[in-house]
């Protein structure tokens, strides 16, 4: 099994892109996005060159039109590696519109787990595909800033690049 993870592992494509939270990474494999993470030092010996994946430019073009403030929602093919809950979870965090937020307890009752806002905090922290897949939108009861992988000062400054654009 775990071959086959470094088999898959060694087929993707990456780029990075400097954002104003820093340098993202983005992945793909099989022309979909797969990854968008703050890159870590290691990321440091990424090669640019040579993408054959159009979708990574495509992603890295929608991501930096959403920092400019001129996009709103994203278009480039996404497939995330997870957990069948985990997927749903992801797949409402995509119906949260652009601007707005939504509760871990919210999301809990979309995917009928009324009773699984620490699950859907946890799948939350898993998401391979920040910004795009929206974790950032999803809030505390009462609408305290909690929890973020990439760090509470990212969520803020993603949930305020967002109120600007509204």
């Amino acid at each position: 099994m775990k071959q086959a993870q470094n088999n898959r592992e060694s087929q993707k494509e990456r780029i990075m892109i400097a954002t104003p939270i820093g340098q993202i990474v983005i992945a793909a494999i099989d022309n979909a996005v797969c990854s968008i993470c703050l890159a870590r030092p290691e990321d440091e010996r990424i090669v640019l060159t040579n993408v054959t994946q159009p979708v990574l430019q495509q992603a890295a073009q929608e991501l930096e039109e959403y920092f400019a403030g001129k996009r709103t929602e994203f278009t480039f093919p996404m497939h995330a590696e997870g957990t069948a809950f985990q997927k749903s979870v992801w797949n409402a965090l995509l119906e949260i519109p652009f601007g707005e937020t939504k509760t871990y307890g919210e999301i809990a009752h979309a995917v009928d787990n009324p009773k699984g806002s620490r699950a859907v905090g946890m799948a939350c922290n898993k998401n391979p595909i920040m910004i795009a897949v929206p974790c950032h939108r999803v809030l505390g009861a009462g609408g305290s800033l909690t929890g973020y992988a990439g760090g509470l000062s990212v969520k803020q400054t993603l949930l305020a690049l967002e109120q600007q654009g509204k």
